[in-house]
């Protein structure tokens, strides 16, 4: 447990750069990753600082950075996780997506009516 607090310390530490290459070295170093692995780097510390309890004054960023190259789905996805039933905004976005999988497939949401 000692060596992983260690780590993640460290980790959380070279994500508070923002530097995508030390980033890279950080977890190639680490053997936690391969070169070239993975193929998009940048979205992949973007979403660890979303993920991160200790970066919470990084998760707007994060959820800005992640919105704005077409990630919406997984800013939302691990950034809820966080706020938990607190965050009203949230269960309101939920409530959006669910309409628009049911306005997709009206034959679907019919029958569920009818039922």
């Amino acid at each position: 447990m000692i060596e992983y607090t260690n780590f993640r310390q460290r980790l959380d530490a070279v994500l508070r750069t923002l530097d995508v290459k030390q980033v890279s070295e950080f977890l190639i170093a680490e053997k936690q990753w391969q070169a070239g692995q993975p193929a998009d780097v940048e979205f992949a510390m973007w979403m660890m600082i979303a993920g991160s309890p200790t970066l919470r004054d990084l998760h707007e960023q994060a959820r800005q950075w992640l919105v704005g190259h077409g990630h919406e789905d997984e800013a939302n996805a691990v950034l809820r996780r966080e706020k938990g039933s607190a965050g009203e905004q949230g269960s309101k976005k939920q409530g959006r997506g669910t309409q628009k999988r049911q306005v997709g497939s009206p034959a679907k949401h019919n029958a569920r009516r009818s039922s």
